[in-house]
């Protein structure tokens, strides 16, 4: 069991990484590096899906594990992600296409999933912080 929580451990900290440095440096890099701003979103969007994937695999592995009920940071963190990617992407790619869509411009829809990942993120930020992942 101690070397499943600590493969555990290791991919928590994996995502956590992964999900701030994606915010951080990677999608910023891309709309700097790329100059067709259309191909960074395709992109970006698609490591923003992959993180989706990464959190949601890791939080479902959680509930296998003792203790689950104090990894609640990571299901919220899997959960925002999650609405981001399945029930948000869509109005934000029908606004992208027709400048809005259910009343918000596509800039409303962004910045909408933008405050998702941001919480996301800080939720894996108090669970680094506040739990020792023993």
């Amino acid at each position: 069991m101690n070397r499943v929580r600590s493969l555990f451990r290791v991919l928590l900290v994996f995502t956590a990484g992964s999900m701030w440095s994606l915010a951080a440096w990677v999608a910023p890099t891309l709309f700097f590096a790329q100059p067709n701003r259309e191909l960074a979103g395709v992109l970006a969007g698609r490591l923003f899906h992959i993180e989706s994937i990464l959190c949601a695999c890791v939080a479902l592995a959680a509930l296998v594990l003792p203790g689950r009920g104090r990894f609640i940071w990571l299901y919220l963190a899997g959960a925002l992600l999650a609405v981001d990617q399945w029930l948000l992407r869509r109005p934000m790619a029908a606004a992208h296409a027709h400048g809005a869509a259910y009343g918000l411009t596509f800039g409303a829809w962004h910045g909408l999933s933008a405050v998702l990942y941001a919480i996301a993120c800080a939720a894996m930020l108090l669970l680094v912080w506040n739990d020792d992942l023993r």
